[in-house]
């Protein structure tokens, strides 16, 4: 008898490209990883209503990491699964039915976008541990419609190890922006007296003290580098100049 997914069908929201900034992160983040597997694979959990992302999941890495990763998209709506099936393309893009399970896979990766920002947040925890349990590493959170605004957390053995805010810069008015779209874990938090809070607060306080003539990506930089001053950010300039910020999760 086949095991229920673990989970629940959420919205299946999605556009084009509205994965690009995370998958362009996946692919530095967890590149050496992928490439130092004997069969690499990594699975989208939670695909949504078409198999858009899954497929420019697949492409990206094939280009940006090695040619044979595989890619599974896995989604709890049958109805789904059937309607990408006519996309896959074996063994390197497949689409099965599954929830935080995983169906028995053993993934390298794996991306979860857009998926637990619909569940409550007492429900997290436990769907991390599922989903890393036989190793992956996850990378989880959410974006708004077009992909211009993102934020994720990398999660290895169930716990978080940093969180990245992400912005398409010629879009983005002010750091404020980030708390609408924050992990389901921090979300709630976002208020005075807790550190994501304050995190936010000090970097919008940067943002507005880094006003300068040469355009939103040298604003950004010099966001940046004056916020860096007080906390602890990762990574570096190469990330920071494509609209990333990462920083441990303990500071959260």
């Amino acid at each position: 008898m086949a095991t229920k997914p673990l989970g629940a069908i959420t919205r299946g929201t999605t556009n084009p490209n509205r994965l690009r900034r995370v998958d362009n992160y996946l692919a530095f983040r967890c590149g050496e990883r992928l490439r130092a597997a004997s069969t690499p694979l990594v699975v989208d959990l939670g695909y949504g209503a078409t198999p858009i992302t899954a497929i420019e999941l697949r492409e990206r890495l094939a280009t940006a990491v090695r040619p044979d990763i595989a890619v599974v998209g896995l989604e709890i709506d049958p109805v789904r699964v059937a309607a990408a099936r006519p996309f896959a393309d074996p063994p390197r893009l497949e689409f099965r039915r599954g929830g935080f399970e995983l169906t028995g896979l053993r993934p390298t990766v794996v991306r979860a976008f857009n998926v637990l920002r619909q569940y409550a947040e007492n429900e997290v925890a436990a769907a991390w541990r599922t989903m890393t349990a036989t190793g992956a590493v996850l990378v989880e959170g959410t974006c708004d419609e077009l992909g211009r605004i993102a934020t994720w957390t990398v999660v290895e053995d169930g716990l978080p190890q940093s969180l990245t805010l992400s912005a398409r810069l010629s879009d983005l008015d002010h750091p404020a922006t980030f708390a609408e779209r924050l992990p389901k874990a921090l979300i709630h938090h976002n208020v005075p007296g807790h550190p994501v809070h304050e995190l936010l607060t000090s970097f919008g306080a940067a943002w507005e003290a880094s006003a300068t003539p040469f355009g939103p990506r040298q604003r950004w930089l010099a966001t940046v580098d004056r916020f860096r001053s007080v906390w602890p950010v990762l990574d570096g300039p190469a990330r920071w100049r494509r609209g990333e910020l990462t920083v441990p999760w303990p500071v959260t």
